[in-house]
Order: structure tokens, then sequence, then C-alpha cells
């Protein structure tokens, strides 16, 4: 086996700081009020494309797409159509300190109707800011516009 870069196997022993968790929590507290406001134009702004999305479908096939920017108001501004209330907890599992995987349990509550899901996205810290550079939750699948 080759000899791993010293980058790979310093990874090993990141731990985050506070300021790494809460500079993770800002960009979600962030993103959330954009979603709630139905704002996907201010949504994509904190996007790094193109984006990939990853989920299952009806089938029990798992299915993944990358959208560019059109693609991705296209299909979000229909998903986050605002007026909803979204109560999440988060846990973040930070594989260095520019890459983090966040897993997200939310309930969302538009009018009488409540929701629970569980999602994850992948951040990316590029030139000292978060962007979200994958989604990935189960049920979209037939959705994404590729084959299963």
């Amino acid at each position: 086996m080759a000899e791993l870069p010293e980058q790979v196997t310093d990874s090993a022993a990141f731990t985050p700081s506070a300021e790494d968790i809460a500079s993770v929590e800002a960009w979600f507290a962030d993103y959330d009020k954009m979603a709630a406001r139905g704002d996907a134009a201010a949504s994509a702004d904190v996007a790094m494309f193109p984006l990939n999305v990853v989920s299952d479908g009806p089938s029990g096939n798992g299915s993944a797409a990358q959208w560019d920017r059109e693609t991705y108001l296209a299909t979000m501004s229909q998903v986050i159509a605002g007026g909803t209330t979204m109560d999440s907890t988060r846990e973040p599992i930070f594989l260095t300190g520019n890459l983090v995987v966040v897993i997200t349990n939310a309930t969302f509550t538009t009018g009488d109707q409540v929701q629970r899901v569980r999602y994850a996205d992948v951040l990316v810290r590029r030139d000292g800011r978060w962007l979200f550079q994958t989604m990935i939750q189960g049920g979209w699948g037939d959705y994404l516009g590729t084959s299963q």
C-alpha cells in the first residue's frame, strides 16, 4: 500500500473546536431562516455547485444526481415554499476542519400538518465560509430524474 499523505492521516485525529461547531450551527440557523421564508435563491447562494443529491425511492434502489443552480432553484422553490416552521436537532460529524457531515432530525409543521424527517448534508468550507455540497435524504429517488 502506498504511503498516505500526512493531511489524510492527520484527519483521523481532528477534533472540532467549540468555534468550529458554532460556525456550523450558525450556518444552519441562517439556512433554516431562508427555508422558512421560502427563499430558494438565497439558499442557492450557500451551495457549492454542482450539488450532489442522494436518495432512494419506493423501489428500494438508491439514486443520485448532480444539480446545477437552475435545477436546484426549480426544485427547491417548490419544496421550501415558505410558511413552514422547523424544529431540528443536528449532529455535526467533522472529518476535518473543512469537511463536515451533519445528520438532522427535524419536525416540519405547516398549518395542522406535522412531518418528521431525517437527512444529512455534507458541508465544505471554502474561503472561510461553509457551503453545502451534498444533500442526502430518503424517499426522493423517483424525483431525481435518474434511473434507479
